[in-house]
């Protein structure tokens, strides 16, 4: 999967904006208001910080030693970094969404009932 892929995929999610709060060179993708995937645009391999319940983060950075590991410059209880070019992209589309949901679940009620009013 290449960053184009990699944007479609996270600009297509209902209430989704992407925009560089950090620099130029870190795209950051937010459902109402809120990160849920980073990717960093300069960095090669292509790599992508995504949101992840903690347990399964521990899990997939045991699974995928050196290809996911705990979220660069964030939280590393609850991100993690991918290498993208190195994993299978129906799990990449699998973490998306899951750092997506994530985000949502944790959303107030009032932001959560206006996303689900988007068209």
């Amino acid at each position: 999967m290449n960053v184009e892929e990699l944007r479609e995929l996270c600009i297509s999610k209902k209430g989704v904006t992407e925009e560089f709060p950090f620099d130029e060179s870190t795209l950051v993708f937010k459902v109402m208001g809120k990160m849920f995937a980073l990717v960093a645009l300069e960095r090669l391999p292509l790599q992508c910080n995504l949101k992840c319940d903690p347990e399964r983060a521990v899990e997939l950075r045991e699974g995928y030693d050196g290809v996911i590991i705990p979220g660069y410059h964030m939280s590393k209880t609850h991100w993690n970094t991918l290498f993208v070019e190195q994993l299978p992209p129906k799990l990449i589309i699998e973490l998306i969404d899951h750092s997506y949901d994530l985000v949502v679940a944790s959303l107030t009620k009032k932001l959560q009932q206006e996303l689900q009013n988007l068209g």
